[in-house]
């Protein structure tokens, strides 16, 4: 029996993924949470084929590829991930993965993948699934969600200024408004920073983007959009909207397009330059 590998930290996207596997391919399917966990099922033999995530707690994609290499170990791997950035594409490649697959999957591309690389026949049925046949723990949805969402913010920002993003795993909460209040004191240090809140509507859902930028990351980003006059406050805050309109308004695309939606955006409000987070949060509460 051939044994097919399920490596992501989402239980979302394990369960997404294993759904869109062939109906009538004959295999045993396995699960990993990161990538210490895969390398170890795959030395158990439990990995002939591995679907693989790229950002991961303890190891990701990129040292879990690594490691495979290293080791010489039997697996092909095709990466799955919501980090669509051109330059993920060829490190994946450069490390061996024999495809690259942006998220969200379904049933045909993972059966024409599969049949693009011999992996199976082409007369094999692609499943249909439903909805429903998803697990329904809402925090994990949110998670992959935004990862997706995210990952595309993260690709338009690296190919409009030529750089790769590193893209962490989502932290996602349900919260409490005036616990939100103290988690964001709790990132505070002794940098200042600058910050951008966007509102945005759309059927039956509301929410408000919050972008903070520390204020010793401008020179680089400055540098990095080729600005050679004097970072001013002006040109700092001309800085900030391009950045928060870029990650903003890619995101919010990101998650609309996924839930079927259409938001409205407001005007992005700029809460303050040169502040601590705490001065932030005092003097914009409403």
């Amino acid at each position: 029996m051939f044994s097919v590998l399920i490596c992501d930290d989402s239980m979302v996207a394990r369960k997404q993924v294993s759904k869109c596997l062939p109906q009538d391919w004959d295999v045993a399917v396995h699960f990993a949470k990161h990538g210490r966990e895969a390398i170890t099922a795959i030395e158990e033999g439990k990995g002939q084929l591995m679907f693989l995530d790229l950002n991961m707690p303890v190891m990701d994609g990129y040292e879990t590829l690594k490691a495979i290499h290293q080791r010489q170990l039997n697996s092909k791997v095709i990466v799955i991930s919501g980090d669509i950035q051109p330059t993920a594409h060829e490190r994946v490649k450069a490390l061996g993965a024999i495809e690259f697959i942006e998220k969200p999957v379904n049933p045909e591309l993972i059966h024409d993948v599969l049949v693009k690389h011999n992996i199976i026949g082409a007369e094999q049925e692609e499943e249909q699934i439903e909805a429903s046949a998803l697990p329904a723990d809402i925090r994990d949805c949110y998670q992959e969600i935004t990862n997706i969402a995210m990952g595309q913010a993260g690709d338009h920002l690296a190919r409009m200024l030529k750089v790769f993003v590193k893209l962490p795993i989502p932290n996602v909460n349900l919260i409490e408004v005036s616990e939100l209040h103290m988690m964001l004191q709790d990132i505070e240090d002794k940098d200042t920073v600058s910050g951008i809140c966007q509102g945005f509507l759309g059927a039956g859902v509301s929410g408000e983007a919050l972008f903070i930028l520390s204020d010793s990351s401008f020179g680089d980003v400055a540098k990095i959009m080729d600005i050679t006059e004097e970072v001013d406050d002006q040109v700092q805050l001309e800085l900030l909207m391009d950045a928060a309109n870029i990650l903003i308004g890619t995101c919010l695309r990101g998650f609309a397009s996924q839930l079927d939606l259409n938001f409205s955006q407001g005007h992005p409000v700029v809460l303050g330059q040169h502040r601590s987070v705490s001065e932030l949060i005092s003097n914009n509460k409403t």
